[in-house]
C-alpha cells in the first residue's frame, strides 16, 4: 500500500473464541497475506472450556491470547479486546473467527477507510461457503419492515419486507452506504469507536452491529459496504450447538434495539406489544 511517506495505519485485529479453537486455524493463515501492513491480532476468548489449542495457535502465529475468567457475548468480548490493546491503533478489525481473508482484503478496507475521512467503519463483501453474498450491509430496520420480515421472512422468503431488511439487491461491484455492517466482519476507525463508545454491553449476542451503525450514523459518521474487499465466512459454529437459545437471545436482542428506538413514554403501548410479539416468535421458531 502506498501511504505517500506517511506512517502506515495501525490496524488492531479482535476475533471472539468460544468453544471454537478449530476454527482459528484457516482464519489465522489467512491473515497472512490479507495484508501488507503490520497486524497486531487478539483473540479473545470467552471462558472456554479447552485452550490448548488457542494458546498453540496464538503462539504460532504471533497474536495475543486474551482469556476472560467468564462469557462476555461477542460485543463484550471485542470490548475487552479493544481495552487490552488498542490504545495505539487507527482501525479496529472486528471479525469472527471461522472468517477466511482474500488476499489484500484487509488492505482494500484500510485503503477505503483512509480516503473516506468520514467513514466510521467498512465492511466487506462476505461470501458464505458455497460462494453466494451474505447481505452483510442492510439497512436500518423500520417497525414495518422488522414486522414483515419477522412474519413472513421463514414462510416467504421473497417478501418485499424481508428483502428491504436484508438490502438484497444492492449487493453489486461499487461501494455504498448501509444503516449498519455486519458485525461478522468490519472495520472501525478507533476515533469513531471511541467517540461512540463501541459496542453497547447490553447486547450479549446479535445486534450489536445494528446497534453500533446506527450510533456511529447518528453520530454523523458513514458505514460504507467495499464490496472490493472479501472474505468468506464458514458459519457460526460456536452457536450450532445451541440453536435455541441463540434464537432467545437474537429475538430478546431485537427487543432491546427496538425498545430503544421507541423509547418514548407514550410509545410503551407499541413496546407490550413488541415484546408479547417477539416472545411468541421466539418460542415459534425455537420451539
Amino acid at each position: 500500500m502506498n501511504h505517500s511517506g506517511k506512517t502506515p495505519p495501525s490496524v488492531l485485529v479482535v476475533t471472539v473464541t468460544y468453544n471454537t479453537g478449530q476454527t482459528l486455524i484457516p482464519f489465522l493463515e489467512s491473515l497472512s497475506t490479507a495484508s501488507a501492513l503490520p497486524l497486531t491480532v487478539v483473540i479473545v476468548d470467552n471462558a472456554s472450556r479447552d485452550l490448548s489449542l488457542e494458546r498453540s495457535l496464538a503462539a504460532t502465529h504471533g497474536a495475543i491470547l486474551l482469556e476472560l475468567a467468564d462469557n462476555r457475548g461477542y460485543g463484550g468480548g471485542v470490548a475487552a479486546g479493544v481495552d487490552a490493546h488498542g490504545a495505539e491503533a487507527d482501525y479496529v478489525l472486528i471479525t469472527n473467527p471461522d472468517v477466511s481473508f482474500a488476499p489484500g482484503a484487509i488492505d482494500e478496507l484500510v485503503r477505503a477507510a483512509e480516503s473516506t475521512a468520514d467513514a466510521g467503519s467498512v465492511g466487506p463483501r462476505i461470501l458464505d461457503v458455497d460462494g453466494t453474498v451474505y447481505p452483510s450491509a442492510r439497512n436500518l430496520p423500520s417497525l414495518r419492515t422488522g414486522v414483515g420480515h419477522a412474519l413472513f421472512g421463514r414462510i416467504w422468503p421473497s417478501n418485499p419486507w424481508s428483502i428491504s431488511y436484508r438490502a438484497e439487491r444492492d449487493y453489486g461491484t461499487q461501494p455504498r452506504d448501509a444503516g449498519w455492517l455486519s458485525g461478522a466482519c468490519l472495520l472501525v476507525r478507533k476515533s469513531a469507536y471511541d467517540a461512540v463508545k463501541g459496542f453497547d454491553p447490553r447486547f450479549f449476542m446479535y445486534f450489536e452491529d445494528v446497534d453500533l451503525g446506527a450510533r456511529l450514523g447518528k453520530s454523523g459518521w458513514r458505514n460504507i459496504y467495499v464490496p472490493s474487499s472479501t472474505v468468506t465466512h464458514t458459519g457460526a459454529h460456536s452457536t450450532s450447538n445451541s440453536a435455541k437459545r441463540m434464537e432467545r437471545a437474537h429475538h430478546s436482542s431485537a427487543y432491546l434495539y427496538l425498545a430503544d428506538k421507541y423509547s418514548a413514554w407514550y410509545l410503551a403501548p407499541l413496546r407490550a406489544v413488541l415484546r408479547l410479539g417477539l416472545a411468541a416468535r421466539s418460542w415459534w421458531v425455537s420451539r
